[in-house]
């Protein structure tokens, strides 16, 4: 954590393409720890009713809803994504991030995971089948929980 305010601290969560399980991690953690989770997608989302959890509906478009999450980010908060460079943008205004397979991007290897994402990029755009993420599985709901208890602990 940084020199944010830890109580005010919240999570954005970039919610197109974040798992179901992850979802429900984040909802209980809302619920137990008390921290505003904020879900950013292009479509309506189904959130449980709690004083904790919101769903943020943007436009449609590219990047709208990383735009919106980078815009409202602030130091402390955390936001869950997988998109690399959303994750760069959140670091450069102080916010911590992690991906769904509780992976931290850190100042010290997101350069390294952008070059690798456009490297792969590339190859794609010259119709190389570079294969897809592997299936998601327990543990990586697990490693994404620790990471997430980890970033709550500093909260306090």
């Amino acid at each position: 954590m940084n020199d944010a305010d830890p109580a005010s601290a919240r999570i954005w969560v970039d919610a197109d393409a974040c798992p179901g399980p992850i979802k429900e991690i984040l909802f209980r953690a809302a619920e137990r720890a008390q921290v505003q989770v904020t879900l950013v997608a292009n479509q309506w989302l189904r959130t449980p009713s709690s004083r904790h959890i919101r769903a943020l509906q943007v436009q449609g478009g590219f990047d709208v809803a990383d735009d919106a999450i980078a815009e409202r980010a602030r130091p402390g908060d955390l936001v869950v994504t997988q998109d690399i460079p959303l994750a760069a943008r959140v670091l450069a205004n102080g916010a911590e991030a992690i991906n769904p397979r509780g992976d931290r991007y850190t100042p010290d290897n997101i350069a390294e995971r952008l070059s690798m994402r456009n490297f792969m990029d590339e190859l794609r755009g010259a119709g190389v089948q570079t294969g897809g993420p592997a299936a998601f599985n327990a543990r990586d709901r697990q490693a994404f929980a620790n990471q997430l208890d980890r970033w709550l602990a500093g909260r306090g």
